[in-house]
C-alpha cells in the first residue's frame, strides 16, 4: 500500500522552531517530487515548499522564504520541513503529497495524486 504519513507537529510560540517529517511506504520517494501544503481553518489549501523529485532543486512560496528548508533523506525515505522562526499566521494543518512531474512546477492541488493525512501545527503564546 502507498502511503505519506506525516509527523512532527505540535504547539509551539512565536520564533519557536518544528521539524515536520512526511515518511514513505510502499515506495522510495527519491525520485519523486514532493511538495509541503498547508491548510488554516476557513481557508483554502496552499502550497508551501517543494523538492524535485529530479535534481532536487527547491522551492518556497514567499511568505516562508528564508524560515523554512525542505530536504530529503533517501535512506530514510523521509522528506522534511525544518520550519524556523514561526508565526502565529503559520498555523495549519500540514500536508505532504507527490506529484507525477520532474519539476516543482506548481502548487494545484489536483496535481498532487498521493497525500498523507496531516499534522496539526498551532503557533501560538
Amino acid at each position: 500500500q502507498l502511503q505519506l504519513v506525516e509527523s512532527g507537529g505540535g504547539l509551539v510560540q512565536p520564533g519557536g522552531s518544528l521539524r515536520l517529517s512526511c515518511a514513505a511506504s510502499g515506495f522510495t520517494l527519491d525520485s519523486n517530487t514532493l511538495a509541503w501544503f498547508r491548510q488554516a481553518p476557513g481557508k483554502e489549501r496552499e502550497g508551501v515548499s517543494c523538492i524535485s523529485g529530479t535534481d532536487g532543486s527547491t522551492n518556497y512560496v514567499d511568505s516562508v522564504k528564508g524560515r523554512f528548508t525542505i530536504s530529503r533523506d533517501n535512506a530514510k525515505n523521509t522528506v522534511y520541513l525544518q520550519m524556523n522562526s514561526l508565526k502565529p499566521e503559520d498555523t495549519a494543518i500540514y500536508y505532504c503529497a507527490i506529484t507525477r512531474h520532474y519539476y516543482c512546477a506548481n502548487y494545484r492541488p489536483y496535481e498532487y495524486d498521493l497525500w498523507g493525512q496531516g499534522t496539526q501545527v498551532t503557533v501560538s503564546s
